[in-house]
């Protein structure tokens, strides 16, 4: 699962001397949240609605309306956007990539390509695409918690007692006590008894 198959191609994207209004507008029509700001063909920085929005003049304002359509007409994107830019590549793993945006606390990355072009752009929505993918959610079928010993042929075990039923998906998290929990999606034939015959396999069924 790589980022180049879940992120979004051709990302907009702006300059350091475009001004701030001219930022917020192509956000707004465009109904996004960042903007990735490119120097001919480099990447050079990123903004954010809100980052933008942070710059404009408080409404306790004092200026008039000249001075202040004045200032605002002088604010570019540079001033605001922030650098250096945390990025994706193309051809890493898309847990990698949603790894770092936890790490630094950001919504989305820009993504850049082998050669280092700006190529797409990943967001936390496309994180959650990937993930309810993986799970195998829109293709319905029966839900499975399994506590099961952390050891080699624990999953084994549970994939034979699940058999005539085939697996969507597995998932497993936590380690503790010497148990893991797996997560498994099941449809096809059988489903209705999944759970007797993984009980009577000696597995523990949460749910």
């Amino acid at each position: 699962m790589l980022v180049r198959d879940w992120m979004t191609a051709d990302p907009v994207s702006v300059t350091p001397d475009t001004p701030v209004m001219d930022a917020l507008k192509i956000l707004k029509e465009g109904n996004f949240r960042r903007l990735p700001v490119v120097e001919g063909s480099q990447l050079v920085g990123i903004t954010t609605r809100k980052d933008l929005k942070d710059a404009m003049p408080s409404k306790a304002t004092t200026l008039s309306v000249w001075e202040l359509n004045y200032l605002l007409s002088k604010l570019t994107v540079s001033e605001m956007m922030a650098r250096p830019v945390i990025t994706a590549a193309e051809g890493e793993y898309m847990e990698d990539a949603a790894l770092r945006m936890q790490e630094h606390h950001v919504g989305g990355l820009p993504v850049l390509s082998d050669s280092g072009r700006l190529s797409g752009i990943i967001t936390t929505m496309d994180v959650l695409r990937a993930f309810t993918g993986i799970l195998g959610m829109r293709e319905g079928g029966q839900r499975l918690t399994l506590d099961m010993p952390d050891v080699p042929g624990s999953l084994e075990r549970a994939t034979q007692a699940i058999l005539p039923s085939n697996i969507i998906s597995v998932a497993t998290y936590g380690g503790r006590n010497g148990y893991r929990r797996f997560v498994m999606r099941v449809n096809g034939e059988g489903i209705r008894d999944a759970r007797r015959r993984l009980r009577d396999a000696g597995i523990t069924v949460l749910d």
